[in-house]
């Protein structure tokens, strides 16, 4: 988990209790204060870390951004030995038995590299406002690249054997390096699947529709590009819709916000298998 200025107290406690909670807690939970964080985070952080064993606290000097962080203590753990990356951001909350489900069928499924899951999308009380449903086999997965994500990042776990091949986030994604490692992955034989019950409540706070910006437009742009190319999905209609894409990121948050909820609807009434 990685921490910065804009953070919130209520919902970073929300998040590091709900990962100290799991029924099948970490061996070690490592959290980046990355850059400044408020006087209050500062406080909370240093005090749990005190009364739990398993928590581990890394001070950044200055902001380096999510990338770097997670770089970071992929390098730093590495030689630990560790099974399985566990990823999720600061006003999230873990479903309490997310870890013991992702990794029982981690277990259980032994050529899967990346797993994830569906998500709760709830607002700044908490309420829920929909479920975010992403294809659950690796081989609609790879069809998707090209498209979409799909790979919701806050709920995902990675095989620390995929690290130890080289692989890493890119440190000067700024947004989008989830959607540019998985693809990376993929080109290189990883497995991906998703579980369809919802493993965290992920925050949709105000401005969530404007937050994309034109540079993420553009990231997500090139992912899917890249995603063609990598992946040998060139095709019309594959460029078109990124097209349409990029077009639509470019309007009015109302439009925006109104094709994300027709695009969860969608989502939604497939049955993915």
């Amino acid at each position: 988990m990685s921490v910065y200025i804009n953070d919130r107290l209520e919902w970073v406690k929300q998040a590091v209790e709900s990962v100290l909670n799991q029924t099948m807690p970490p061996d070690l939970f490592m959290i980046v204060l990355d850059g400044t964080v408020s006087d209050d985070i500062s406080i909370y952080l240093k005090e749990t870390e005190k009364k739990h064993s398993n928590l581990a606290l890394i001070h950044g000097v200055k902001n380096k951004g999510l990338s770097a962080c997670m770089n970071y203590i992929i390098d730093i753990t590495l030689p630990l030995k560790p099974k399985y990356f566990f990823r999720m951001d600061a006003d999230d909350i873990c479903v309490l038995h997310r870890f013991e489900k992702q990794i029982n069928l981690l277990e259980k499924h032994n050529d899967v590299d990346v797993l994830g899951s569906a998500l709760w999308e709830v607002d700044e009380q908490g309420n829920k406002a929909g479920i975010r449903r992403l294809p659950l086999s690796h081989s609609k997965l790879l069809v998707a690249f090209s498209r979409r994500c799909p790979i919701n990042h806050p709920t995902v776990v990675i095989r620390y054997s995929v690290f130890a091949r080289g692989h890493r986030y890119l440190a000067t994604m700024l947004n989008t390096q989830d959607y540019f490692l998985w693809i990376a992955l993929a080109s290189d034989g990883c497995k991906f699947a998703n579980v369809k019950e919802p493993l965290l409540h992920f925050r949709r706070i105000n401005g969530f529709y404007k937050r994309r910006g034109r540079g993420k437009s553009a990231n997500e742009f090139k992912a899917r590009l890249l995603a063609m190319d990598l992946l040998n999905q060139r095709s019309l209609q594959n460029y078109c819709y990124a097209l349409f894409v990029l077009a639509l990121r470019m309007m009015p948050s109302w439009v925006i916000k109104l094709a994300y909820k027709v695009d969860r609807f969608l989502l939604n009434l497939k049955k993915h298998n």
